[in-house]
């Protein structure tokens, strides 16, 4: 035993340089500064499913977990639209979701942020527009940022955020504008 801590004081601690920072971080830093920046408080979304398939919904849980954590960025889902900050549409409109995404819409506070999840959510994806379906989100409300992809990517469906937020022009109590 002596000699091993003998061995332990003559060698010191060893240690590996650390790892190089991973684009994700990069994001999160990003996106996390400027919702600080416009806000100066938590994001709040309202995630609403218009008739997707749930493959972009299962990326969006999977932003909560432990390796994305973006409640620890200051972003958080809210269960009411009249709280949230920012929609965040998934699927293609369907024609029996195109009333309630409206008034999910007129419902959100201005100024309100709108992001197109998917494929379906950008451009109807594989059901486009029929007599079902009124196809892409833009068809129904108006959308500020789209993130293609089916589905997209937890680390896409964050930089969509912040390319909403970076999009969004701030008055001059720093809250965003119109």
């Amino acid at each position: 035993m002596l000699k091993t801590l003998q061995q332990i004081l003559k060698t010191g601690i060893v240690t590996a340089a650390p790892p190089a920072p991973a684009d994700e971080l990069r994001v999160r830093e990003a996106l996390e500064s400027r919702i600080r920046e416009v806000l100066g408080r938590a994001l709040c979304i309202r995630e609403v499913d218009a008739g997707s398939c749930n493959g972009c919904e299962l990326e969006i849980h999977a932003l909560g977990n432990p390796v994305y954590s973006i409640e620890s960025l200051g972003i958080r889902f809210v269960a009411s639209p009249r709280h949230a900050d920012l929609l965040l549409v998934t699927g293609p409109v369907s024609r029996h979701m195109e009333v309630a995404l409206r008034r999910t819409y007129d419902a959100t506070p201005d100024p309100k942020l709108v992001v197109a999840v998917g494929d379906c959510g950008a451009c109807g994806g594989i059901f486009g527009s029929g007599y079902a379906s009124c196809g892409a989100v833009s068809n129904v409300i108006p959308v500020d940022v789209v993130v293609p992809g089916c589905p997209p990517s937890p680390t896409r469906i964050l930089s969509g955020i912040l390319a909403a937020i970076s999009k969004s022009p701030t008055d001059s109590t720093g809250r965003p504008g119109q």
